[in-house]
């Protein structure tokens, strides 16, 4: 079973939204924290948002502040990405990730043990 699945990316105007889900293996979503991440053309992959397992705890890249929201569901084995407000600078291929064991580097890819194969988000003028 793949780990991570992601989707819900696509094509959307600059202002509008889109959700982006993360479907989980059962060991995958035990994990002590789930995040997204974002890479762009020629761009190295940066951290934009991370929850931890029992959900309480959030964190977000200063860029998507007050316009991303990271959740999770529990039963369903899924983490979800709203994205509101759309930027052209927000264009990426996302990926979700989980990490298995407690670490204080949330933002940083080493940390993750399993990784989704990623989803196309382009944002358009």
């Amino acid at each position: 079973q793949v780990p991570l699945v992601e989707s819900g990316g696509g094509l959307v105007q600059a202002g509008g939204s889109l959700r982006l889900s993360c479907a989980a293996s059962a060991d995958a979503f035990s994990s002590y924290v789930m995040a997204w991440f974002r890479q762009a053309p020629e761009k190295e992959r940066e951290f934009v948002a991370a929850i931890t397992w029992s959900g309480g705890s959030t964190y977000y890249t200063d860029s998507v502040k007050g316009r991303f929201t990271i959740s999770r569901d529990n039963a369903k084995n899924t983490v979800y990405l709203q994205m509101n407000s759309l930027k052209l600078e927000d264009t990426a291929v996302y990926y979700c990730a989980a990490a298995i064991a407690y670490t204080p580097y949330l933002t940083l890819g080493r940390e993750y043990d399993y990784w989704g194969q990623g989803t196309q988000v382009t944002v358009s003028s």
